[in-house]
């Protein structure tokens, strides 16, 4: 069983091809100078001196303007063929970051202009014009193996100081706590309505959701549309999602009929679990929140350090949203910087060395809890240690990892989930779904050979199955009438 389900290759293709012709417009000086006017006109008017690409993210490209006095300023555009909502995902992370620097102490840029893809010159995308935060490191590089490539993926130090290493989980605690502070009436994006008032007024836009539209090839209808009100609705959505997924994605999906039906009957069983209210141990707690500003983003990467190793910025908040309780009380993945689904050395070894660090978290964890108490920042209910001991301790850690990982779902499900709710069986977990085919019924062991069948005749052939937003779209049409004009042209073939 492979660690993880496959992107689509054709999806992903596209999506870089996209993404890298769009971004390369920004070594054009056409390109610089308006947009480095637009932003000079809304930061500060006097004392350019410099305008350059400070940095080509997942999602986005950040460009700097320096000024004389030493000041900074950035803009922020999303990627097309990388960002499949750029407008919602510019609006939400306005409003959420707004509400972080008003609700709590966490750094977060200060937002000078934002506005949509018809505010900039050159209809570029939708922006976000912020504060520059001066930084020395970043969290990552402060935890990250020094002989790690910066082309390779990051994983923690194993040499790393245990002085030092709790000492930077301590400043990461100060945002979690933070962030859990935080108590929201549904599930869903944050929308600003006043200066000092926000609301949860729009969908969960998660990074799951523009992963399984990018690289999953889902179309954008199976996604949710409105809030939620419940943990079990949210729950049962996820589920639901985790099967479109594996029905809707063209190429890449399975390797085998035999895949194809493990994958199959995990996701419905996962789905029962999730109808019956039974993921979670003390669901019915939180059923009705109160829920807690979530970030799927947040990580090691996006925290800047001053030369001291203290935090002195969070960036990007994009895919921040009010979720279950329960996302809060799982201690983070991201204490050993790489996720267990790309962890060399398997899922078992990741647990072993996740524990191991798990320790020295909720030490720092419980040190800023003990502060923070005292100086009234927090109640004593509002800990997190407790609750994140127990997640970790009750495999509560995996049901929210695989909730909300699709592509990481399936040896998620066999190895961390499955024995925990259905008993263990003497047999390998490769071949543990067919021990578990009794637990379908008739209609659905139907569905999932038609499933079978379906995916069979798809490997046959590779297909573009594609729904990206109109901005990559129109990116992609740009680019087609390009090759299109050099084809036509009387020149082309001439020269050689």
């Amino acid at each position: 069983m492979q660690p993880r389900m496959h992107y689509d290759d054709a999806s992903w293709e596209k999506s870089e091809e996209v993404s890298d012709s769009w971004v390369r417009q920004f070594l054009e000086p056409d390109i610089l100078r308006p947009v480095g006017s637009f932003l000079v006109r809304h930061h500060n008017p006097s004392d350019p001196d410099q305008f350059s690409i400070l940095e080509k993210g997942a999602f986005n490209i950040s460009l700097r303007m320096k000024y004389e006095n030493a000041g900074s300023a950035v803009i922020r555009f999303p990627q097309p063929g990388a960002t499949m909502f750029p407008e919602e995902k510019v609006r939400n992370e306005v409003a959420t970051m707004r509400f972080i620097h008003d609700k709590t102490s966490i750094p977060v840029p200060f937002i000078l202009h934002w506005g949509t893809r018809k505010d900039i010159p050159l209809q570029l995308n939708p922006f976000i014009i912020m504060d520059y935060i001066d930084h020395d490191t970043n969290m990552y590089d402060a935890l990250n193996s020094p002989e790690c490539s910066p082309s390779d993926r990051g994983a923690l130090d194993p040499s790393i100081d245990e002085n030092k290493l709790e000492f930077l989980y301590r400043e990461l605690a100060i945002v979690l706590l933070q962030l859990s502070v935080c108590s929201l009436p549904q599930i869903g994006s944050l929308d600003q309505v006043d200066d000092f008032t926000w609301e949860v007024a729009h969908r969960p836009l998660s990074m799951p959701m523009n992963e399984l539209v990018r690289l999953g090839s889902l179309p954008q209808s199976e996604l949710p549309h409105t809030t939620f009100d419940t943990l079990s609705s949210y729950l049962e959505h996820l589920a639901r999602l985790h099967i479109s997924h594996l029905v809707n994605q063209r190429n890449d999906a399975v390797d085998s009929a035999n895949d194809c039906r493990r994958k199959f009957v995990a996701r419905k069983l996962f789905l029962k679990l999730a109808q019956g209210q039974r993921l979670f141990a003390n669901s019915s707690q939180f059923e009705h929140g109160p829920f807690k500003l979530w970030c799927d983003d947040f990580r090691p990467a996006n925290v800047l350090l001053d030369k001291s190793l203290s935090i002195v910025g969070v960036v990007d908040w994009e895919f921040t949203y009010a979720a279950p309780v329960e996302f809060s009380h799982a201690p983070p993945w991201w204490l050993l910087i790489e996720k267990p689904e790309y962890w060399p050395k398997g899922l078992e070894d990741w647990c072993w060395e996740y524990e191991r660090r798990l320790e020295t978290f909720l030490r720092a964890l419980t040190h800023r809890e003990d502060k923070m108490v005292e100086q009234g920042q927090l109640k004593e209910y509002q800990r997190l240690s407790k609750p994140m001991h127990d997640s970790w301790k009750s495999g509560d850690f995996w049901i929210t990892y695989a909730a909300s990982n699709s592509f990481a779902f399936d040896s998620i499900y066999w190895e961390k989930i499955d024995r925990r709710f259905f008993g263990t069986v003497d047999c390998s977990t490769d071949d543990l779904w067919k021990y578990r085919l009794d637990l379908l019924g008739k209609e659905e062991k139907d569905e999932m050979e038609n499933l079978v069948a379906q995916k069979l005749r798809d490997m046959e052939t590779r297909i573009l199955a594609w729904d990206p937003d109109d901005y990559t779209l129109a990116r992609l049409n740009v680019q087609e009438e390009t090759v299109n004009a050099k084809e036509d042209s009387p020149l082309s073939g001439k020269f050689h």
